[in-house]
């Protein structure tokens, strides 16, 4: 009975020590293959966040090499937008100032048909005066005897004969002409008479040549009994 006590022992022991050995090969085998998992499986993460990262570098890349283009393009739309001012204020002002000239020179037609209305106004009322003078030429020639001349500088000469009675035919000459401003000027007068200012004030206030001209025969027949 001790012998397979002993036995039974022993074959216990040797299961024992059989079982061990399995069972640490087994686990041994068990936390090598873990290990080898562990360690595939790092390096795929690994592989796989720096294939990850490296694809965000390009794109922090891009987006800067983007950022840059967009800086770039913003630069350039400035420039062409402040040189696009500076054209806008440039025809702004060569528009004023087509503006300007055009109205100086309506403002120079608008004065210069002014001074031609005036111009002829004054053609037309000093062409009026010499008809007025010519219709009654003949008159004063036949009656008063008096000859009216056209001389120079659109003047008109009068010569007044049979005032003298000792020389009827000795002349007696008034000159007349039409200013710039329209009336009547006495240019000459021989002889001289003191009274002659006073007779082209009137006639200008009157506007009555036949009047004048009758004044004037009597101031000289008058100077001609001194």
């Amino acid at each position: 009975a001790e012998d397979e006590v002993a036995l039974f022992e022993r074959d216990m022991k040797e299961f024992w020590i059989q079982f061990k050995i399995s069972y640490g090969t087994e686990q041994n085998n068990q936390t090598s293959a873990l290990r080898d998992l562990c360690k595939e499986t790092i390096e795929a993460l690994s592989e796989k966040w720096t294939k990850k990262l490296k694809e965000e570098d390009l794109m922090i890349d891009k987006i800067q090499e983007y950022n840059n283009e967009i800086l770039q393009q913003s630069k350039y739309i400035a420039e062409k937008e402040e040189q696009l001012t500076e054209i806008k204020s440039k025809l702004n002002q060569e528009e004023e100032q087509q503006k300007n000239l055009t109205d100086s020179i309506q403002e120079l037609k608008e004065e210069l048909m002014k001074k031609m209305e005036i111009k002829s106004s004054k053609n037309k009322a000093a062409k009026e005066k010499v008809e007025q003078v010519s219709k009654i030429k003949s008159l004063f020639k036949e009656h008063l005897g008096l000859e009216m001349r056209r001389i120079h500088d659109e003047q008109l000469q009068f010569i007044f004969r049979h005032i003298d009675h000792k020389d009827p035919d000795k002349p007696y000459i008034c000159t007349l002409s039409i200013n710039e401003q329209g009336d009547y000027e006495v240019t000459s007068c021989t002889p001289p008479l003191d009274c002659i200012a006073e007779l082209q004030l009137k006639l200008r206030e009157t506007n009555n040549f036949s009047a004048f001209v009758a004044n004037i025969r009597k101031a000289f027949t008058g100077l001609s009994y001194k």
